[in-house]
């Protein structure tokens, strides 16, 4: 079977800031085009293919997002809500650093994380042509996801007999390509500043999405390692990491015009995806989580109000599902206000039309029309296998649940064909999280979702119902549900912590031993979800059989290099600060203030500025952080660089690899960009370094910090 890998052609041209970029890929780019855009490095200095280094490495994984070192010591920069759950797992009513903020002035005050780690890329080798050979001719769609399975576990195994290492082969275009890639795992991360929330989280969900934008959306931390040089977890003993590669930081910022790079691990995009692959997403996917995560957050809300300590043990959950809620919402009205599904059917057409007459992709035209078939049939169960993939991502007593039962089943199993959540490398992060997310319970709360989704499971039409579910309720009534959740949860032990620890190393029979509901429960769970994940393996089978064959003709068809679409690898975009017209009549500035984010101030959140910084800017302290073309402290920016999310905490780069600021979020209009790039409207927001400069400067008086990172203080109170 012909395999083309045609995104990783060089071109001569190219017309918009378009494109993910693989490392790799970026040396196949036009050098004059890239250096026409603003870059000044020469394209090796981003990445060199035999080392597996370069500064790219600096931009680093904090798994769902992004990040980047900034000092020869180890500082992390990120999002403040990339290491909200630190702050949360610190957090207590008597120093509630959630709210306040927090500096550590010495590394000794350095707040340490159990679960919160970072990976940094070492190596990206193809072995495309390994994981294809070791599917057996004629392999059914099962069989064929089974080979390939196993094949890249088989490879993730030899690559992880390093110290230190950790792999992955990641999937390119649904098996395009596969990629091996070899990074250090970093297990010992320590929070060292995080403005107060009203900073890092100014606007909310208000303007969640939103521009303009005033959000100081930044958080520093520090990666230790043992003294010898290998990862370790938290010791006081650990040493600060040194990294080979780090990004100088720029006192001077941007202005509109300038050119910028966007480095990070971009989570998901759907652009390979087929039109009627697209129409379940906005149909199905993006519908029905919108009306499950807007219950969702309505009970959180509910549950939590007038309870300060409930309100914390649910933040981090609540930020989350709020994000996803309005990412949904903003994807539906990017399908309707793009005609995304109708261009997609058209520029699908004019393959199909281009393939018909040309022999070499008839199979290509009949991997498309199974690729449709194959939709046809998930439809047939879909609302079951969404609600039941969900039963374990809402309410912790079910997540608890499900996860000791599921990990004392597929412990049943030979190492190498468990569940890759359950394989013995991924035990330790498993069992911290147990421990970790037991500050993130809050039992109102979580029996008023685990009733919400019995209810849901309650209106599933017959031919869909979850069993498990119907043999633990009896009735759909509100008041008949709400009485079951409370006998489970009284009778169970899953949620004590102590006892839960303890169920992690048991076995089936001695959970079983222990007659709990919930666990019970649980091993129903499990069992059902065995069934659909059969199903899934053989749909996964199918589509990395068929989708390389269509993405041939769209490649070829295309005659430009494609960047594939996002799936939590290393990438870069180029692009430049710039505004945009959002609607008719509306230009919007690409730069926000100081001053504008205190005329938002209504004392009253989400718009409640600190009393340290309203008189900060009263006075017009601005120290040397002001723009000469604002006469402000600048706060945030737009650019137009192809992002997604996992693209949160990226840092922003100018063309000599300074940092100038760190993506944080994408515009309204721009959310749906994940199925199909509109440089009208790709605009991104990004913090700008000076104001996180500014805080640490006029605000906290982060001296030493300042230094490390290579900035001269400049004189604050």
């Amino acid at each position: 079977m012909k395999r083309f890998v045609l995104w990783l052609a060089a071109a001569s041209t190219l017309l918009a800031a378009e494109g993910k970029w693989t490392p790799e890929q970026v040396l196949h780019l036009d050098p004059a085009w890239l250096k026409q855009q603003g870059l000044e490095l020469a394209p090796s200095r981003l990445w060199d293919p035999q080392r597996g280094a370069g500064l790219l490495a600096g931009a680093i994984n904090l798994g769902g997002c992004s990040a980047s070192f900034i000092s020869p010591n180890g500082l992390i920069v990120t999002n403040h809500h990339c290491l909200f759950p630190i702050l949360q797992e610190h957090a207590t009513p008597e120093n509630d650093i959630v709210t306040k903020g927090f500096l550590a002035r010495s590394h000794s005050e350095e707040l340490p994380s159990q679960t919160t780690r970072v990976t940094v890329p070492r190596k990206f080798t193809d072995v495309t042509k390994e994981v294809l050979a070791a599917v057996p001719a004629g392999a059914g769609d099962l069989a064929w996801n089974k080979a390939i399975e196993t094949k890249q576990k088989d490879l993730v195994a030899q690559c992880e007999r390093k110290k230190s290492t950790r792999c992955q082969v990641a999937v390119f275009d649904g098996g395009v390509q596969y990629v091996l890639i070899e990074t250090l795992e970093i297990s010992d991360i320590r929070l060292v500043y995080a403005p107060p929330r009203a900073i890092g989280e100014f606007g909310g969900e208000d303007d969640n999405f939103m521009w303009p934008r005033q959000a100081g959306d930044f958080s520093i931390a520090r990666a230790y390692v043992a003294p010898d040089g290998q990862s370790a977890t938290y010791n006081p003993a650990n040493v600060p990491y040194k990294p080979e590669f780090y990004f100088p930081i720029s006192t001077k910022g941007v202005v509109p015009g300038d050119f910028v790079m966007v480095m990070g691990y971009p989570v998901r995009s759907y652009r390979s995806l087929v039109a009627e692959e697209m129409a379940e997403r906005r149909d199905l996917f993006f519908t029905r989580g919108s009306q499950l995560f807007g219950e969702w957050i309505k009970i959180l809300e509910d549950t939590t109000k007038e309870n300060p300590e409930g309100a914390v043990a649910v933040a981090a959950t609540l930020k989350s599902r709020n994000n996803t809620f309005k990412n949904y919402n903003a994807q539906l009205a990017g399908f309707r206000q793009g005609r995304i599904l109708e261009k997609q059917r058209e520029d699908e057409q004019k393959v199909v039309e281009w393939a018909k007459g040309r022999p070499q992709y008839a199979d290509a035209l009949a991997a498309r029309a199974g690729l449709i078939e194959l939709v046809d049939q998930q439809r047939e169960t879909w609302e079951h296998d969404f609600l039941l993939r969900h039963f374990s991502d809402g309410p912790k007593a079910l997540t608890f649940a499900v996860q000791i039962a599921s990990l004392a089943s597929e412990k049943r199993k030979p190492d190498m064909e468990r569940d890759p959540e359950y394989m013995d490398r991924n035990l330790p992060r498993l069992r911290a999280s147990l421990e970790r997310d037991q500050k993130a319970y809050f039992a109102p709360a979580d029996k008023a979702l685990f009733a919400s989704l019995v209810r849901r499971a309650a209106s599933l039409p017959g031919g869909q119902r979850i069993a498990a579910v119907d043999r633990v309720f009896d009735s759909a009534s509100g008041d008949a549900v709400r009485a079951q959740v409370d006998r489970l949860y009284s009778e169970t032990r899953v949620l004590d912590l102590a006892d839960r620890l303890k169920m992690f190393d048991e076995n089936v029979e001695a959970l079983h031993a222990r007659h709990d509901p919930l666990l019970e429960l649980a091993f129903a769970l499990y069992d059902e979800g065995q069934a659909l994940k059969k199903k899934e393996d053989l749909w996964q089978g199918r589509a990395a059989r068929l989708r390389p064959l269509w993405r041939a003709a769209v490649m070829a068809h295309a005659g430009t290099p494609i960047a594939p679409d996002a799936n939590g690898t290393l990438r870069v975009s180029f692009a430049h600060v710039k505004g945009y017209v959002p609607r008719d009549g509306v230009f919007y500035t690409p730069q926000t203030t100081l001053s504008g984010l205190i005329a938002k101030h209504t004392g009253q959140e989400p718009f409640n500025v600190p009393e340290t910084i309203r008189k900060a800017a009263e006075q017009r302290r601005y120290g040397r952080w002001q723009d000469p073309h604002l006469h402000d402290v600048p706060v945030d920016f737009l650019a137009d660089p192809d992002t997604s999310g996992g693209n949160s905490g990226s840092p922003t780069v100018n063309g000599r690899g300074e940092l100038v600021g760190l993506n944080f979020d994408r515009v309204w209009e721009n959310v749906s960009n994940d199925f199909g790039y509109n440089p009208e409207i790709a605009r991104n927001v990004n913090v700008d370094v000076r104001f996180l400069l500014w805080m640490l400067d006029q605000i906290v008086g982060a001296d030493a910090l300042l230094r490390e990172m290579g900035v001269e203080p400049g004189v604050h109170p």
